[in-house]
Parts: structure tokens; C-alpha cells; sequence
């Protein structure tokens, strides 16, 4: 049986991107190859403030505090907090997925595997998981994805014979690229190959995280660079802030950059509606 170190699950609704809106189960996965300790800094700046949550004083992820700065899933993938992450067997989880819904059942809702970055080394244990009787029921799912790892020859495997099988279950890659806002190296954030692999087995989408017009203009000279791969998807601009105060101070510009460019805006629903609290 497939096991899987698990950052979060809980249900809410998407904020983001194809699905705002839409009640989902959020599948957060432990780990990533990215810190992004540039979010929310001046250009060209590091943050350092998750680096002052002392993990000693927490026990869950719920009572953890927010950061303004760098990412804000930063527990999801330091070291630190490991000890917060069970690692949970298929049944464990499907368990805990079904005891979230509504009806104890799937029926509309929709199926989150974030991160960290879900296509680490995980990607081994989802047939096992989507194959589980319990989630018989499930039609939508989406990886929330940086668009850097690869996938492995049996989950090629997987979804081809997914597709086969199931014509009423759709797969959407969410791919969040990093920009140099993010504070990532831009060669290895940056892997319009990989992600037009992913269109071969699902709707597939690319969401820019930006603050500023340099931004915007980064990402429309970025996704010049996926489309000359063949990428055919949807492009989204979403406004930097994993705070309200920061939020508030980028959503509404952002939404006039990707008017002015012709791209399509996501929204952050989870910062005004919850605050973005850790388990919305």
C-alpha cells in the first residue's frame, strides 16, 4: 500500500485559477525543490521571515501564524516542520478525504494535490490513491503545480490508461511558474518541455504570481517562451500576497494588467474570505 507524507488535508473551496469557487478536498503533499523567499520582497531581496517561526512551538498546522513575505505554504516544505506531516497510507487518507465531504460521498466536489510540489517523488502513489474504491465517485482534479518535475514513467503509465477508461474524469495541471519575483533561478523554474507534456494528459494552465507591471511584463515575455514549445493552455496573472494587507495592495492592479495584456486574472479568494488561514 502506497504511503504519502501529508503537509494538510481539508476542505474548502478553490480560490484560484480554472476552479474558483468550486468546494474541493485539498491534498497537501509535504516537500518541494523551490523556497520562494521572494515573494513580497523589494526585487532582487530574500526573506528570512518563516525562518522566525520557532516549529518547537507548534504541534499543528492550524496555530501556525501567516507570513507576509516569501511563500506562504513555507511549512510545507522546511525541514523544520516535518514533524507536523504524518506519513499516511491510502486508506488513511481516502478515509480522511471522505470524513471532509458534505455527503461522505464525492458528488461536485473536486480533488486539490498541492505541495510543496505534489509531483515530487509522490507521483508514485496516486494510482493507488485515485484507484481506491472510496473515490470512485471523483471527477475533477487538479495538480497545483511549479511545472518543473517530470513525470514518471507509471504515472504516464497511469493516466494514459485513465484516459482510456474513465471519458467522465478530467485531470487539470495547474502550473504556477515562478518569475524572478519569486526569488528562483529562472533556468530551473522556467521548463516550458515539461509542461507542455503535461497537455498531453490534461487541461493545463500556466498562473503567474505578480506585483508589478515588470512582473506582468515578465510573464508575457515567459509565456512567449512556453507557447514557442507548443504550449496551447490559458495564461492567468494572480496578485502576490499571502496577507490581506499585502493582497488588498496588488489584486485590483493586477486585474487591470491582465485586462490591459488580454490574459485572464485569478483571484485569491482564500486571502479575503479566510484570511488565508492554514486549512483554507
Amino acid at each position: 500500500m502506497s504511503k504519502i507524507k501529508v503537509a494538510e488535508l481539508f476542505y474548502s473551496i478553490q480560490g484560484e485559477g480554472r476552479y474558483m469557487g468550486v468546494p474541493s478536498v485539498f491534498l497537501r503533499t509535504f516537500g518541494c525543490n523551490f523556497k520562494c523567499q521572494g515573494f513580497g520582497m523589494p526585487r532582487g531581496e530574500l526573506s528570512n521571515e518563516a525562518n522566525n517561526v520557532d516549529p518547537s512551538k507548534y504541534s499543528d498546522y492550524r496555530s501556525l501564524p501567516l507570513v507576509s513575505t516569501g511563500c506562504d505554504s513555507y511549512a510545507s516544505w522546511d525541514p523544520r516542520f516535518k514533524h507536523l506531516s504524518p506519513v499516511l497510507d491510502t486508506d488513511q487518507i481516502v478515509d480522511e478525504i471522505v470524513r471532509t465531504l458534505p455527503h461522505k460521498q464525492w458528488q461536485d466536489e473536486h480533488l486539490v494535490i498541492t505541495g510543496g510540489e505534489p509531483l515530487l517523488g509522490w507521483q508514485r502513489s496516486y494510482p493507488d490513491l485515485l484507484r481506491h474504491p472510496k473515490m470512485r465517485g471523483l471527477k475533477e482534479i487538479t495538480f497545483e503545480t511549479n511545472g518543473t518535475q517530470e513525470l514518471s514513467e507509471e504515472f504516464h503509465n497511469y493516466l494514459n490508461a485513465w484516459q482510456r477508461k474513465y471519458d467522465d474524469r478530467e485531470v487539470t495541471f495547474s502550473v504556477s511558474a515562478k518569475l524572478s519575483c519569486s526569488g528562483e533561478d529562472r533556468k530551473e523554474a522556467i521548463r516550458p518541455d515539461i509542461v507542455s507534456e503535461y497537455e498531453q494528459y490534461g487541461y493545463t494552465y500556466l498562473k503567474f504570481v505578480v506585483a508589478t507591471e515588470a512582473d506582468a511584463t515578465e510573464a508575457i515575455i515567459t509565456a512567449g517562451i512556453y507557447r514557442a514549445e507548443g504550449f496551447q493552455g490559458p495564461i492567468y496573472l494572480m496578485p502576490v500576497g499571502g496577507v490581506e494587507s499585502v493582497y488588498n495592495l496588488n489584486n485590483r492592479r493586477v486585474a487591470e494588467l491582465a485586462m490591459k495584456n488580454g490574459l485572464r486574472y485569478s483571484d485569491r479568494l482564500q486571502v479575503p474570505l479566510f484570511k488565508n488561514e492554514w486549512g483554507t
